[in-house]
């Protein structure tokens, strides 16, 4: 801040000096004034001339008494070889001037150099402003931004639905806020810790409410901007980072994405060589074996592929806590839709439970763009207030994208879609520990959704049986046995359903261990790591027999087969349903839960 104020400072001493500069030459520019030689010939022949100055090129000289322009002093060109007899014949004082031009032959040649010199750093500085390099003496300097306290403007209450990882946090703030009281018995505080969650869960946003509750600076930088295309460069602005810190302890160092530079060594031996981003990590690795947290410093990371990141970063006495800040609950996406709707007009009988039902699944930042888009969707409306519906729209355009209201089906294909969808309703609804149906439209969104079912959780599930695996591929299958049903032949609108549930069935059989006939063993080869990110397998795959790749899949086909034949006689005893429950929907386009209710009254489960 010292710094600007201080650059403005200069630039207005700059401007008031040009200002004093133009004024001076304005001034003299009205005292002086400018005459042609035959002028002055005729003013020296009769006498009002009182002295002349005679230059290499030009005469200056001054009036006995002011001329009709009311000016004393006057200048013009200098033309002829007797103007001494001139002067002398008219008793005329003069003087002669000798300039010196050593100072204008000096430039005629510096100025050039100093011209291009300059020229060629202003496009050099450009370039390396593009390419993240900044300038020759910053090179190896840290790029952290530093936020101070009032800076930050973050504090725990601004966070929500992590309660689990506040909680870790607090620790790390009361020792910044007191570390005497922490080193009685001799404890020492994690010297980092490393945040490891899915991408929007907010971990950027807790580590920013720690330096905000402990009150102290907070250096934050991205992994991605030690590493520069000069070697050494990274591992010197890691030195400097935290030269930078310790001399304003007790700080708090943040580095987001972490896995740009924290990647494990000789991990990708075929890509080729990766001295610049190693070095930093051994620069690094250093740090934190020298970093004492007893002064104040504390170590924040971020990451979203822990997975990947170096052993010799995550041993005991580096990084010695990992916090998990995972995708909220449903009662942490209604503390997180609180803290998003404080600034927004929602209508009061809007319930926040209701919409975190339908947004299972969400992030922080998925359930801060949803709050933003149903407000959105409301002022589109002209309406005073955020309502239900709003949110309902929002969580549409967000799961199935974008209303395409110029798609028009011919009348075959909107009767195929009513049927498809309800068909996935109807299974939903007769089908025991089975999703609420939240609504159905057979409106057009996205790319190739032709119409949408929305399903609405009564609750949070973490663990889920083989019946009601099989209830969820049934549920996907409606759709397709709705269409044999009625039409008597396929369409392709299932291919999504059918490879969703092609995948259910193959996770029970390999992963799960749920067909007696292979047994309880694992046969998964592409692994997903602890994040629930989906991840190719580390280290060597299994090697699975030819046998063993025909009993799996002979075992997934007799899962979805069966799941199918269930599937299409539940429909075929409800066709009245499903024909009543087609045509209001091709009358609405869209049902709601309470409709759906009214409508499948007789439905037998």
């Amino acid at each position: 801040m010292e710094k600007k104020t201080q650059f403005n400072f200069w630039y207005v001493v700059a401007a008031m000096m040009l200002v004093l500069m133009f004024q001076s030459y304005w001034q003299e520019s009205r005292q002086i004034e400018s005459i042609s030689y035959s002028q002055f010939e005729h003013n020296l022949q009769k006498g009002l001339i009182e002295n002349v100055v005679v230059r290499d090129q030009f005469i200056t000289g001054t009036y006995k008494s002011p001329g009709e322009s009311g000016k004393r002093h006057f200048v013009t060109a200098r033309v002829p070889a007797d103007l001494v007899e001139r002067l002398n014949k008219a008793n005329v004082e003069y003087t002669a001037a000798v300039e010196s031009t050593w100072l204008r032959d000096i430039l005629s040649w510096v100025l050039p150099v100093l011209l291009f010199f300059a020229l060629w750093m202003f496009l050099f500085r450009k370039f390396a402003e593009k390419q993240g390099m900044g300038g020759f003496m910053s090179v190896g300097k840290s790029r952290a931004k530093v936020y101070m306290e009032k800076d930050t403007k973050t504090v725990f209450e601004d966070v929500a639905g992590v309660d689990e990882a506040k909680a870790e946090l607090v620790e790390i703030v009361e020792f910044l806020r007191n570390p005497a009281e922490y080193g009685k018995l001799g404890a020492r505080v994690p010297k980092g810790v490393l945040l490891v969650g899915p991408p929007g869960t907010g971990k950027t946003l807790l580590a920013r409410a720690v330096a905000g509750e402990a009150g102290v600076p907070f250096y934050s930088i991205s992994g991605s901007e030690f590493v520069e295309m000069f070697v050494g460069v990274g591992a010197a602005r890691v030195r400097d980072l935290f030269e930078q810190a310790r001399s304003h302890a007790p700080a708090i160092v943040f580095i987001d994405e972490l896995d740009a530079l924290g990647r494990a060594r000789g991990a990708f031996p075929g890509v080729g060589g990766h001295d610049e981003r190693e070095q930093t990590l051994n620069q690094l690795l250093t740090e934190l074996d020298g970093f004492d947290s007893s002064q104040g410093l504390i170590l924040l990371s971020a990451t979203n592929r822990p997975e990947i990141l170096d052993p010799a970063l995550l041993r005991a006495g580096r990084f010695d806590r990992q916090v998990l800040v995972d995708r909220p609950d449903k009662l942490g996406r209604v503390q997180i839709l609180k803290v998003h709707s404080k600034n927004k007009k929602i209508a009061e009988d809007v319930d926040l439970e209701k919409v975190a039902a339908l947004t299972t699944g969400f992030s922080g930042a998925d359930l801060a763009n949803l709050v933003n888009e149903a407000a959105l969707v409301a002022t589109r409306r002209r309406t005073d207030a955020v309502s239900l519906d709003d949110f309902t729209m929002a969580i549409e355009r967000i799961i199935a994208g974008l209303e395409k209201k110029n798609r028009l089906l011919n009348p075959y294909e909107r009767k195929v879609v009513a049927y498809h969808e309800m068909g996935h309703a109807l299974i939903s609804m007769a089908l025991p520990g089975v999703d609420t149906v939240h609504k159905v439209s057979i409106i057009p969104r996205g790319i190739g959704a032709l119409g949408y079912t929305i399903q609405r959780p009564t609750e949070d599930r973490y663990l889920m049986n083989s019946e009601e695996l099989e209830n969820k591929i049934a549920v996907l299958l409606g759709g397709r046995a709705a269409e044999k049903l009625v039409f008597q032949h396929l369409s392709t609108g299932a291919a999504d359903d059918l490879s969703r549930a092609t995948d259910i069935a193959r996770n029970m059989v390999t992963r799960y261990g749920m067909d007696e006939n292979l047994g309880y063993v694992s046969y998964d080869e592409a692994k997903e790591n602890y994040l629930g990110i989906p991840g190719t397998a580390t280290g060597r795959d299994r090697v699975l027999s030819e046998r063993t790749l025909q009993c799996i899949d002979d075992a997934v086909r007799e899962i979805v087969q069966q799941v199918f034949g269930r599937t299409y006689a539940v429909l075929e005893a409800n066709r009245a349903v499903l024909e009543r429950c087609a045509a209001a929907l091709l009358e609405k386009e869209t049902l709601d839960e309470d409709d759906l209710r009214g409508l499948t009254q007789d439905l037998v489960k």
